[in-house]
C-alpha cells in the first residue's frame, strides 16, 4: 500500500512509476475520494463544534431558569447530520481502499526502465556453464530413465502440472531442504514452520491480494487460500504488530509447499518440473529498518547464491526492469541457474525489497528510539526452489553413463551416495 500523503503530494510520480510497471490504475478516481474524505471530515468537525456550542447554550439557559427547546432541537439535528456524515465517510473510506489496493509499489529509483524482460539487464555470473562431451539429456528423461521422475504418475493422481519423485529422486529433495535449512539458520535466520493455508487478510497484507487471485487456489467454502510460497504466512506473523527498533533486523526461513495455479503459463518453461502446479521451496523473509533495506537486499542476494555456489552450479544476477517487476516489488534480483540439459537459463530465485508497502498493507509497524511510529522495510527470497534446482543437479550432474553425480555438500544427508543410477 503507498502513502496517500506520497499520492496527494506527487501523483505525476506515482502515475509514471504504475506506467513503467505496465500496471493500470484510477489515480484521479483515487485523488477525487480523497479530496471527498478530507471534505467530510471537515464538515464532521465543523458539526461536532456546532453541536458543542448548542450543548453548551442548554447547560446556560437551564441554570438561568430559561427555554432550552430550540438549542435541544439543534443538538438533536447536528447528531442526525453528523450520523449522516459518517455513514458517507465510512463508505468513501471504502471506496478508497478498494481503489489503493489496486496501486502498485513504486520502483526503486535504480531500476532499469523497460516494457518486459528483454531490458532486464546481468549484474554478474558464476562459474562457467559446463562443456560436456557428450549429449545432456533434459532432466524428465534421465529422470525418468533412472526411475526417480514419474511424471505420469503425478498427471494420474492430480492431472497435468504435477510430479511424483521417487527413491533416490525424493531422498535428493529432501537433502536439498535439510542442506539449504542448516545453511541459513547457520547464517542467523530463525526457522519457522507455518500454516499452509492462510486468510484472505493474509493474502492481502503481502500484496497476492486482489491483484494476484487468478494465480492462486482458493477454498470458497472456507475462504481460504492455499500458499503461493511461505512469504505470505512468514512475512504476516507480524501482521497488526509494532515491534521494537532493537528488535530488527528479523531474519526468517521456512520450508514450505508451494501451491499456483500458473494461468496464462500454457507453453512457457513447462516441460517436466519446470513449470508446476505444487513444489517445494526454502523461503527467507526479512524486516528491516528502512535506513539499512537496500544493504540487506544485497546481503539476502549473496545468502541465496551460497546455495548454488555450494552445489557448484553455474548462474547469473538479474536486475529486473521495471515493465518485469511483481505488483508489490520496489527491485528484485533474479538468480537465473543454467539448465544444461534444455541449454538455457531458468530463474531459480528472485530476492525482492518491498520497501513499506506491505508492511502498510498489514500495518506492521515499529517503534523508533525516539518512540515514534513507522514503517519497516521487508524482504524475501527464493532460498531456493526446489522443483527447477533437482531439475538442474539431474541435468548438470549427469555422466555419458546416465548415472548422475550427488553434489559433495548434499552426501551427508543422503547417506554417503555418491551418484544416483
Amino acid at each position: 500500500m503507498l502513502d496517500m500523503k506520497l499520492i496527494r503530494e506527487q501523483p505525476e510520480l506515482v502515475r509514471s512509476a504504475a506506467a513503467n510497471k505496465n500496471e493500470k490504475c484510477d489515480l484521479d478516481a483515487i485523488l477525487a475520494l480523497d479530496g471527498r474524505r478530507r471534505e467530510i471530515i471537515r464538515t464532521v468537525e465543523r458539526l461536532k463544534a456546532e453541536r458543542n456550542q448548542a450543548s453548551a447554550e442548554i447547560a446556560v439557559k437551564k441554570k438561568a431558569g430559561q427555554s432550552a427547546d430550540e438549542a435541544i432541537a439543534a443538538t438533536r439535528r447536528l447528531g442526525d447530520e453528523i450520523k449522516f456524515q459518517d455513514d458517507n465517510l465510512r463508505q468513501v473510506e471504502a471506496d478508497l481502499q478498494k481503489l489503493l489496493a489496486w496501486l502498485p509499489n513504486l520502483p526503486h529509483e535504480s531500476v532499469p526502465i523497460g516494457s518486459d524482460s528483454s531490458a532486464n539487464t546481468v549484474v554478474r555470473d558464476w562459474s562457467v556453464k559446463p562443456q560436456p562431451e557428450f549429449k545432456m539429456l533434459p532432466h524428465w528423461e534421465i529422470g525418468e530413465k533412472l526411475g526417480i521422475l514419474d511424471l505420469a504418475a503425478g498427471a494420474a493422481v492430480s492431472g497435468s502440472g504435477f510430479y511424483v519423485l521417487r527413491g533416490s529422486g525424493a531422498r535428493l529433495q529432501r537433502a536439498l531442504v535439510s542442506y539449504m535449512i542448516d545453511l541459513h539458520t547457520s547464517a542467523g535466520f530463525m526457522e519457522v514452520a507455518t500454516p499452509y493455508v492462510v486468510t484472505s487478510d493474509t493474502m492481502f497484507g503481502t500484496g497476492q491480494l486482489p491483484k494476484l487471485a487468478g494465480d492462486m487456489y482458493h477454498v470458497e467454502e472456507d475462504d481460504l487460500w492455499l500458499i503461493p510460497t511461505a512469504e505470505v504466512p512468514v512475512t504476516n506473523l507480524y501482521r497488526q504488530k509494532i515491534v521494537a527498533e532493537e528488535e530488527l533486523p528479523i531474519r526468517m526461513v521456512a520450508h514450505s509447499p508451494c501451491f499456483r495455479r500458473e494461468a496464462g503459463a500454457a507453453g512457457k518453461d513447462t516441460r517436466g518440473m519446470n513449470r508446476v502446479h505444487q513444489f517445494e521451496k526454502v523461503e527467507l523473509v526479512k524486516i528491516v529498518h528502512p535506513e539499512q533495506s537496500y544493504q540487506e537486499l544485497e546481503s539476502l542476494v549473496a545468502q541465496c547464491e551460497i546455495v548454488l555456489q555450494g552445489l557448484n552450479l553455474h548462474y547469473r544476477v538479474v536486475t529486473l526492469c521495471t515493465g518485469d517487476l511483481s505488483f508489490a516489488s520496489a527491485k528484485t534480483y533474479d538468480l537465473e541457474l543454467w539448465a544444461a540439459g534444455v541449454q538455457r537459463y531458468l530463474e531459480i530465485s528472485s530476492v525482492s525489497n518491498f520497501e513499506a508497502f506491505q508492511a502498510r498493507r498489514m500495518n506492521l509497524r515499529f517503534r523508533n528510539v525516539e518512540k515514534k511510529i513507522e514503517f519497516p522495510h521487508t524482504l524475501n527470497g527464493s532460498g531456493l526452489a526446489l522443483a527447477r534446482l533437482v531439475s538442474a543437479i539431474l541435468e548438470n550432474y549427469q555422466n555419458p553413463d546416465g548415472s548422475v553425480t550427488v553434489p559433495e555438500v548434499l552426501r551427508p544427508y543422503m547417506g554417503g551416495i555418491e551418484r544416483i543410477e
